[in-house]
């Protein structure tokens, strides 16, 4: 019969909750009470539509944030429009395990084994009846139906339209308990006992993860790691001291009617307090005088310190937010060598350098891991050496919404042995004396703390001189980790000369989005009117920077 042959059918009976659900057969058999009727004056299909093709895109291979930008690139929406698409995409990503709760609680089937373009419609349906009280219930599903109808599900449109009513009428059921003041996006689901599983469920994340982050914190911390995770992240300003200070940045943002407050302890940081539009309009941008980089990221260049004159070796370099940073930290004296595998990013890498008036950047298209065999002269060149080392993400999953469905224990078996390579590589690099700093926008131990002490037993004359992980937090800053070394001056006839400068400030870390030209592709990220580019603050994971 046809309602066996319909998997994410609603089931009868009630839903997890005991909230009523109508009969199977309501939905399947052309019940007048039940069934979607034809509206031709349904509005905002739009905006949905994107972020439903972006959402197929991404579980087709696509990085969130090429399939995005590639998607709002083609669109003439709106800036209004353009914020929906954004938030409705990311968004859905980001809750997908979640969004899969309610549809294998409410369907036949677990969600998984569901035709992927209908969980890909009921993502974007659920998404705004769970996380956009903006968006009225009543339109989440009409447009959600309606896209069923448009885009090749017209015969599942009914079960759309009963599984996105059944939800809503649960969460109305929820809202008006007495006892649940806020109730949250995952009230109403029956919860597994096992607390990883719960957790994983609760918050959106691959089940081993979560696994792992409760052998890392206590359950708090862990909640507040997943809290921070799933907050799309604040927008924050480095200027360049070379051009502007701070206050007279603020002054210029505050005149165009943008708030904003200086970041503490960061010298050169500020955050927007609200969304801009196109970054590119905004006061500074054509001048050179700021580029966008987190707050935790901007604190690896001061505790690099990178003083006038010296040279200096950016090894992952693109998109450039830090090798632009030290540039700047220079006076715009010495050499910064920009090192990176894409020749493409490392071009924006120089047009932004162009904008912000650098001169002292060089960069250089290649494998950091060969570089000494590339450039046998290298040995003991530099002063100070970055490896802002290629990493799982893990403290990036706000910025990166598709970071914690793209990562296994085996990529992290994969990433440690490259870290490994790199450090060995370039370890020869740096002068007798000189500062290297291992930085990943990670919180896993084995790429942080477990590879800083194997990698230590290998450099005896190397001292540890700082290290600290930071942890995302809510309010602001992604996930870092942090390891200053200090050469401590032993000539082995490397050649060089010794580096100068002292130690630095304080650790810290972050990844930073907007480095290179490319922010003014890029408007909002999550709720702004643009789309998240390559160096956007919702790039997808390729590294920290």
């Amino acid at each position: 019969m046809e309602k066996a042959t319909c998997p994410c059918a609603p089931t009868a009976g009630g839903g997890p909750s005991g909230a009523r659900t109508e009969p199977v057969s309501a939905f399947l058999l052309g019940s007048s009470t039940t069934t979607p009727q034809a509206s031709p004056q349904v509005t905002g299909l739009a905006p949905r539509r994107l972020a439903w093709s972006v959402l197929q895109a991404v579980a087709a291979g696509a990085y969130a944030d090429t399939a995005l930008e590639r998607a709002l690139k083609d669109s003439s929406l709106p800036p209004r429009d353009r914020a929906l698409a954004t938030d409705l995409a990311y968004g859905a990503i980001r809750q997908r395990a979640l969004l899969d709760g309610w549809i294998t609680a409410h369907g036949r089937l677990p969600a998984e084994r569901q035709p992927p373009k209908l969980r890909w419609l009921l993502h974007v349906g659920l998404y705004q009846l769970l996380f956009l009280q903006r968006v009225p219930a009543s339109a989440a599903v009409s447009t959600t139906v309606q896209l069923a109808r448009e885009g090749g599900l017209e015969r599942l449109a009914p079960v759309v339209n009963g599984l996105l009513r059944n939800v809503q009428r649960q969460r109305e059921a929820l809202a008006a308990d007495p006892n649940l003041a806020d109730p949250q996006p995952w009230q109403g689901l029956p919860l597994p006992e096992d607390p990883a599983a719960s957790l994983a469920l609760r918050q959106s994340l691959p089940l081993w993860l979560a696994r792992e982050l409760l052998t890392w914190q206590s359950p708090d911390a862990v909640e507040g790691f997943a809290l921070a995770s799933n907050t799309p992240p604040p927008l924050d300003l480095r200027i360049n001291s070379l051009r502007t200070d701070r206050a007279t940045l603020l002054d210029q943002l505050a005149q165009a009617g943008l708030r904003a407050a200086p970041l503490p302890d960061l010298p050169e940081g500020l955050t927007l307090l609200e969304r801009p539009g196109d970054l590119r309009a905004l006061p500074g941008y054509a001048e050179g005088l700021w580029s966008v980089q987190d707050r935790q990221a901007q604190r690896i260049v001061l505790l690099l310190d990178p003083q006038p004159g010296e040279t200096l070796l950016d090894a992952c370099a693109a998109p450039g937010g830090k090798a632009t940073h030290c540039a700047e930290r220079m006076a715009n004296q010495g050499e910064v060598w920009a090192v990176d595998r894409s020749a493409a990013r490392l071009q924006r890498l120089a047009i932004n350098a162009e904008r912000l008036g650098l001169h002292t950047l060089h960069p250089l298209a290649t494998n950091a891991a060969t570089l000494l065999e590339e450039h046998p002269s290298w040995r003991g060149r530099f002063d100070r050496i970055l490896l802002d080392a290629p990493c799982s993400g893990l403290g990036t999953l706000a910025r990166h919404a598709d970071a914690r469905w793209r990562q296994t224990p085996a990529t992290i078996t994969e990433l440690e042995t490259l870290q490994a390579t790199l450090l060995a590589a370039l370890a020869p690099l740096l002068a007798p004396g000189g500062h290297f700093v291992y930085a990943t926008c990670t919180v896993h131990p084995r790429e942080n703390q477990g590879q800083m002490a194997a990698f230590l037993c290998l450099q005896p004359h190397w001292k540890l001189a700082q290290e600290r992980q930071w942890w995302p937090q809510p309010g602001g800053g992604d996930g870092f980790y942090a390891a200053l070394f200090v050469d401590q001056g032993v000539d082995q006839g490397m050649g060089g000369g010794g580096a100068t400068g002292g130690g630095g400030g304080g650790g810290g870390g972050g990844s930073e989005a907007g480095g290179a030209a490319g922010v003014g592709a890029s408007a909002a990220g999550e709720g702004g009117a643009g789309t998240a580019g390559e160096e956007s603050w919702e790039g997808g994971v390729r590294g920290s920077d």
